[in-house]
């Protein structure tokens, strides 16, 4: 598992949490997810590869499901872009990792 991979909490997904962070993709996930499992190893690659630029954080939306009804997650995985605090882009479902390093390196 990657030393850089945030385990976040509903009480990190505050705006004002977010937003001390800079640019930050989640990954909100089950553990009984399939396609969560699947994109787990490439998130985790996410959180090395993008070291000291941004972070990279995996929600388990079972265990926090404040932060998952507040950012509207109806199916995961879903992975989200905050920028400094305000969402600015968001996928649903397995993505190949190549389109989760570009999604994240546009935000930079």
């Amino acid at each position: 598992m990657s030393d850089h991979l945030l385990h976040l909490t509903d009480r990190d997904m505050s705006r004002e949490e977010l937003a001390k962070r800079g640019t930050v993709l989640v990954d909100f996930w089950a553990s009984w997810c399939g396609p969560c499992r699947m994109i787990g190893p490439a998130v985790e690659k996410l959180a090395d590869e993008f070291a000291g630029r941004a972070q990279v954080g995996k929600l388990n939306v079972d265990e926090n499901a404040d932060s998952a009804m507040e950012y509207n997650v109806a199916s995961i995985p879903t992975l989200v872009v905050f920028k400094d605090g305000v969402e600015v882009e968001r996928v649903v479902g397995v993505q190949p990792p190549k389109a989760l390093s570009a999604m994240l390196e546009r935000h930079l």
